[in-house]
């Protein structure tokens, strides 16, 4: 704290004595805010607010009142956005398990469109609205405070010098015999340029890893595969890849949610085993968690491991072979179901190679939203079942995204018989009985139950949907894209999603038996575990004539 002289704060008077402690209080205090998320506990705060000190130094030296407010604006400026880059971070890190790089942002675009979605558009707006507020409100008043507080040290020139030598030198001292403090760096550290010095750090490492992204792109041992060779072993088979949205490991596994959903697993495996289906299971390492599902399915499809927003979009500008672009050339009608999608999406024909696209605008759904999930799963199955595999058709090959376990989990919608599903109406009175996300999540418990809940809901309409489909030449590929966050698969959780494949003809699970996947739909903590990456070679070597390599 920057001592001021005795005869000047006298002659300030007593509201002037108290303008001058709350600036102080302020240029001490708000720097050290980064520090304090970052770190998360009151270690944040063991540092000198060194970013105040250069503040006061450099207005001291500016003779000109409009310079000085110039200096200040910049001063608050850069303190406020420590902070906001600071609460990105920390946000992104519990959201998504993962740090926040500079070229992510237009990532927050996406986790505002899932607000709009939890709280509806006003609610988002308002929220918005206050933390655009607070953070002006706060650079204004870290300007103000740089301003009074130099206004002050100026009154008396000498003692003001003498006060700002005696701080620095206190700091410098501080900074020649600093130790870090059980992990909240140096105590004389600058925690706003720490926070945005981190930022940058990670965002040229990232860049770094993307310079050799094109020679991964490139090493690519089917790219020249003739499509007469490539899954030859699936021929006049219907191959659904289904995505179940935040099914991870902890609804099988070690939690507390897991109970429902492994019961919902072994009476889908009963029923399926009855109509003559077998599966197998095992695990992926997604590289996500807790969202960004995009970045899930580009890397099972392309075979490159895509953890980044930056890499993710240069994957897609890329002439890659994928999953789908495989079974297009092969003959395949390719189809994409995004149920969540409400824009038209070109990289799904040019990148992905599907002939036809379904999503909110084309799938027929007119009853309400349920949060996130625009389209019941339920509904989303029947009506591409409808579409694509009724009657005589074509082999057909689908990506099919389920959503209804979209975050927050709430309202969520229920089975029902599927006839029922052609009358959007029955949708009115489900999301009138669902709570909503603001209740589910006033509390931990309430939020994982709903998760399970949601997670039971997906897998049970997938169950429906083998009830309802008479296809002999079916195999579905069904896994999770990451896991839920960290409210529900704990704060050390890993990256680990079950993947099943269902078929009914031996020689699907014939050609896999070299996997060592467990039988049935849950696999065991000790199954195999590959990183999502290698599905597409392994699925590639297994079922065609250019495989086993």
């Amino acid at each position: 704290m920057i001592p001021i002289p005795r005869a000047d704060t006298g002659a300030l008077g007593t509201r002037g004595r108290l303008g001058l402690g709350v600036a102080i209080a302020v240029l001490v205090v708000v720097p050290l805010v980064p520090g304090f998320v970052e770190h998360g506990s009151a270690l944040g705060l063991v540092r000198l607010p060194v970013e105040s000190l250069v503040a006061l130094l450099v207005l001291a030296l500016i003779p000109w009142r409009a310079g000085r407010w110039a200096v200040a604006a910049v001063f608050g400026t850069f303190v406020v956005t420590a902070i906001a880059l600071a609460a990105i971070d920390s946000g992104y890190r519990a959201a998504v398990g993962a740090r926040f790089v500079l070229i992510d942002w237009p990532q927050l675009s996406d986790a505002y469109g899932v607000l709009v979605d939890s709280i509806g558009e006003f609610a988002a707006s308002a929220v918005l609205t206050a933390i655009v507020v607070i953070l002006v409100g706060t650079g204004a008043a870290l300007a103000w405070a740089a301003m009074r507080t130099d206004a002050a040290l100026r009154r008396r020139p000498r003692r003001g010098r003498g006060a700002l030598a005696a701080v620095t030198a206190a700091w410098i001292v501080a900074a020649l015999v600093a130790v870090p403090v059980g992990g909240a760096g140096q105590v004389a550290a600058a925690a706003s340029a720490d926070s945005i010095g981190s930022a940058a750090a990670r965002t040229e490492a990232t860049l770094r890893a993307q310079a050799d992204l094109a020679r991964r792109i490139s090493d690519d041992d089917f790219a020249d595969v003739p499509s007469s060779r490539l899954l030859t072993a699936l021929r006049g088979k219907d191959v659904l890849l289904v995505f179940v949205e935040s099914y991870g490991k902890a609804a099988l596994h070690g939690t507390p949610v897991s109970r429902g959903v492994v019961e919902v697993l072994r009476e889908g495996e009963s029923a399926l085993a009855d109509d003559g289906y077998e599966m197998r299971s095992a695990w992926l390492t997604s590289p996500t968690f807790g969202g960004v599902s995009w970045l899930a399915h580009a890397t099972l499809q392309s075979g490159l491991w895509v953890d980044t927003q930056a890499d993710y979009a240069e994957v897609l500008g890329s002439d890659r072979l994928t999953l789908s672009g495989a079974f297009q050339q092969a003959g395949w009608r390719t189809v994409g179901v995004v149920p969540s999608n409400i824009r038209a999406w070109d990289e799904g024909r040019e990148f992905y190679g599907f002939d036809a696209l379904y999503d909110t605008r084309n799938l027929g759904y007119r009853g309400p939203k349920f949060g996130y999930a625009r389209v019941p799963d339920q509904y989303t199955l029947k009506r591409f079942a409808d579409r694509e595999l009724a009657g005589e058709h074509p082999p057909v090959m689908a990506e099919v995204d389920l959503v209804s376990s979209h975050s927050p989990w709430a309202p969520l919608p229920s089975l029902v018989e599927w006839g029922e599903l052609e009358r959007d109406a029955i949708f009115d009175r489900q999301i009138g009985a669902s709570r909503n996300a603001a209740e589910v999540w006033e509390s931990p418990a309430t939020v994982r139950r709903f998760y399970a809940d949601s997670i039971e809901y997906s897998l049970g309409s997938l169950f429906s949907f083998f009830e309802h489909v008479d296809d002999p030449d079916l195999v579905v590929i069904v896994l999770g894209d990451h896991q839920p966050n960290a409210i529900v698969s704990g704060e050390d959780a890993d990256h680990d999603v079950p993947v099943h494949v269902i078929a009914k003809d031996p020689a699907v699970l014939e050609a896999i038996a070299a996997w060592g996947w467990d039988a049935g739909l849950h696999p065991d903590a000790t199954a195999p575990v590959w990183r999502m990456d290698e599905f597409r070679d392994r699925f590639f070597d297994a079922f065609s004539a250019a495989g086993p390599r």
